[in-house]
């Protein structure tokens, strides 16, 4: 009998590419508030959701990963990876969410267990300024800078100039964010008819978040042809906050069947 959470199953189901859940997470933080322009937000939330607000907000993290029994953080090359992450606002039944229209990762085994949720994961290479404790020139500790670039080209870049200790935390926030499972048909004939198309929720457990810092911040979207998230380049520019989380995952919440 072949075994494993995902593919590729296998006798003793250790070959799996992304083995079952919970999944723990832990990473380092640099997120930028903006508006957006409205029409092009209302353009991407699907049926169940409706608009909230102009407010979105892009989130770099370095993350580092470890299944239940694994101890995958021995191998930083398996257990650590970056990700940008776009999230805009929205409501569902009146209540406020987040949505996440794109995504990116640059490194296999995330992307996978992000499909699995509903994340829309592309491959991306995602760059932070590294945080230290010691003093060097090298080490800023006001300022920090997350860029995004896919197949060699700038597409997001965001800089903070970190000034206060704060309590509140960006939003829309990314934990309990509203996603859209989606895994289409490849027979002839039903192309248009999807196996799996639904909205959910991410149910993150055990969230927790380490000391807030906030300040004024700088973001652009590269016009690029080929891509269209610039179509969420920023009217205005809020906050940056830098910060540390915490999290794991093993569960979701089916909202409505689309």
């Amino acid at each position: 009998m072949l075994k494993g959470f995902s593919l590729p199953l296998s006798p003793k189901g250790k070959a799996n590419l992304v083995p079952s859940p919970p999944w723990h997470y832990v990473g380092n933080v640099i997120a930028i508030e903006y508006e957006a322009d409205r029409a092009s937000i209302e353009a991407y939330l699907p049926g169940p959701l409706t608009y909230a607000s102009e407010r979105c907000c892009v989130y770099f993290i370095d993350w580092q990963y470890a299944s239940e029994m694994g101890e995958e953080y021995l191998n930083p090359l398996e257990s650590q990876y970056k990700e940008t992450i776009l999230l805009m606002s929205a409501q569902y039944n009146g209540e406020e969410i987040a949505y996440c229209p794109y995504i990116w990762v640059d490194q296999d085994k995330s992307l996978m267990r992000g499909i699995f949720q509903g994340w829309p994961k592309q491959l991306g290479e995602t760059q932070m300024t590294k945080r230290f404790g010691l003093q060097s020139k090298a080490a800023p500790k006001d300022l920090c800078a997350g860029t995004l670039s896919v197949y060699g080209k700038r597409m997001i870049e965001g800089q903070v100039r970190l000034q206060e200790v704060c309590e509140s935390t960006p939003r829309p926030a990314f934990a309990g964010a509203a996603l859209l499972r989606y895994f289409p048909n490849l027979q002839k004939g039903y192309h248009d008819q999807p196996l799996i198309n639904e909205l959910v929720q991410l149910k993150s457990r055990n969230v927790q978040i380490g000391q807030v810092q906030k300040g004024n911040a700088a973001l652009k979207f590269t016009e690029n042809l080929e891509h269209e998230v610039s179509d969420f380049k920023p009217v205005k520019v809020l906050s940056g906050y830098q910060f540390e989380v915490g999290l794991i995952v093993d569960d979701i919440m089916p909202l409505e069947s689309l």
